[in-house]
């Protein structure tokens, strides 16, 4: 079965699928992403970064890490001192995130983890962020639970995600991009599946005024959403109600 034509969220295949996907694109995620975005990427996480306010001596789980880039600029931004863990569920992934981590001279504590079942105690870290992976949890609401119950109150919750932009002429484009040329371009990177599942992944997740209402039912305050590249990026940040 194809991941372009995944089972139900609710089901055990459905994760099994989406992580064999990751874990055959290991090798080509860091360049597709540049490739798709134009590299825009990196400074649509330092964004997303911002607005978790993490300093020296803050603690900050990144969930869906992929190759670690989100994980490690929370390291920048919170030095030597602090804590920052990085959870995936693609060993592949997170092999290439451990090397970028050594590589780059920033320590970060990457490691297997199920989004929907951290393996982390109740009230463990000061900020929670997760970069182009909500869309890939099989229970969101589920997701944000264990998110929320990991974070101490007062916490900042921080979600980058592809979102669907509602205004011409970007939306055409978009539809362009995403639902015909982003196929293509995965099936030169050898994985033409994973690249349909993509824009599919994004039709499915709830537009931003939607996914705030998600969070706030998770138990949190101070919802804001910033939209990006005319529409195409929603950054979504909360604080952990006390």
């Amino acid at each position: 079965m194809s991941v372009s034509s995944a089972p139900s969220r609710d089901s055990e295949e459905f994760a099994t699928e989406v992580r064999g996907m990751f874990d055959r694109i290991a090798g080509v995620y860091d360049l597709m992403n540049s490739a798709m975005t134009a590299g825009l990427h990196h400074e649509w996480r330092q964004r997303a970064v911002d607005r978790a306010e993490v300093g020296p001596g803050s603690d900050a789980l990144d969930i869906c890490c992929g190759t670690g880039d989100l994980a490690l600029e929370l390291r920048r931004r919170i030095g030597p001192d602090g804590r920052v863990v990085g959870s995936d569920f693609s060993e592949p992934m997170l092999e290439l995130a451990r090397r970028k981590s050594g590589e780059e001279g920033l320590p970060v504590e990457f490691g297997w983890a199920d989004a929907l079942d951290l393996p982390y105690g109740d009230a463990s870290f000061d900020a929670v962020t997760i970069g182009f992976g909500a869309r890939n949890l099989a229970d969101l609401p589920k997701g944000l639970s264990e998110m929320a119950r990991v974070m101490r109150p007062g916490g900042r919750l921080v979600i980058l995600e592809i979102t669907r932009p509602q205004r011409e002429p970007l939306a055409s484009f978009y539809s362009l991009w995403f639902d015909r040329l982003v196929p293509v371009i995965g099936s030169f990177a050898g994985d033409s599946d994973a690249y349909s599942y993509l824009p599919n992944s994004v039709r499915a997740f709830p537009e931003p005024e939607r996914l705030a209402g998600m969070i706030d039912s998770a138990g949190f305050s101070e919802i804001r959403w910033l939209l990006l590249a005319g529409g195409i990026i929603a950054i979504h940040s909360a604080t952990k109600a006390t």
